[in-house]
């Protein structure tokens, strides 16, 4: 079963940039898809290699003002759709996403790629504000591909870095989640925190530079970290998943928090983007 999924981020920019970047083809290529084409009040598509199912484009607009844009989007044989809402506030501006049609089954067990809907979002608004901030994008998710890795640089010294992937405490404020960590071999990797009833497990590590997490059929996660000219190059790459259906939403979703790993780090002020998510509900 599918319900509404909304998401609610603070971006660094006032609304009328943050719609520029909404709308603009040539600003929808840089932070969103490989390919975008808008005409207003006619038409807003966008396909290629970054969006699912992106062999060609799936949308129809259906409602654009200077506050509000509302398309169809056909995934997976059923349209949905996604609406994108503009509150100014001062020199920044409260983006709420609603997406119709997502099922959190369908994201756990890769059933439909309607299932990457949640982080799919997530990681294209999180690289909307990264845009908006001259900062560099976080890897976008190939749909056409299985190599699933990458790697971004953070301001910051590779021990400070280190403690904060690893340190349950700063990996829940980051992520926007509570996240358990024992930090050694053998130790529990827990999503919700101990008691959730779920932990994925540590399976290597060399101290202060690199961390594995066995997911289960989802794969395993590895993040190595290195020192780049005073700053640190964070590698991570996903390995040991079926290929026939990789596990996009998963890893979409774990790209999307690095972006927070990186304000977190470069911001003295940092506060996260997100303001609230409202989980979908499957009852």
């Amino acid at each position: 079963m599918s319900d509404l999924l909304t998401v609610r981020a603070r971006l660094a920019a006032p609304a009328e940039a943050v719609r520029h970047a909404l709308t603009d083809p040539a600003e929808l290529r840089a932070w969103l898809a490989e390919h975008a084409e808008v005409e207003l009040p006619r038409r807003y598509e966008f396909w290629g290699r970054y969006t699912p199912e992106g062999d060609a484009p799936h949308q129809r607009l259906l409602h654009a003002d200077e506050r509000t844009l509302r398309f169809a989007w056909t995934l997976d044989g059923v349209e949905t759709t996604t609406e994108f809402e503009l509150t100014p506030e001062g020199d920044s501006t409260v983006l709420t996403l609603r997406q119709s049609h997502f099922s959190f089954a369908e994201a756990m067990d890769g059933s439909s790629i309607r299932g990457v809907l949640q982080t799919f979002w997530a990681l294209a608004i999180a690289n909307l504000n990264a845009h908006l901030e001259g900062r560099p994008l976080l890897p976008r998710t190939d749909f056409t591909s299985a190599d699933l890795r990458g790697e971004v640089l953070i301001d910051a010294p590779v021990d400070k870095v280190w403690t904060s992937l690893t340190d349950s405490e700063q990996a829940s404020a980051w992520f926007g989640f509570p996240i358990g960590i024992e930090p050694w071999v053998g130790g529990r990797y827990a999503m919700g925190g101990f008691d959730a009833g779920y932990a994925a497990k540590v399976v290597d590590l060399t101290p202060g530079r690199a961390l594995s997490v066995d997911w289960g059929p989802t794969g395993v996660s590895t993040w190595e970290l290195a020192e780049s000219d005073g700053r640190t190059k964070l590698t991570f790459v996903q390995s040991g998943f079926d290929e026939g259906n990789p596990p996009y939403a998963a890893w979409t979703g774990s790209v999307a928090g690095l972006a927070e790993l990186r304000r977190f780090h470069e911001m003295a002020d940092w506060q996260p983007i997100w303001l609230a998510v409202e989980m979908p509900s499957n009852a």
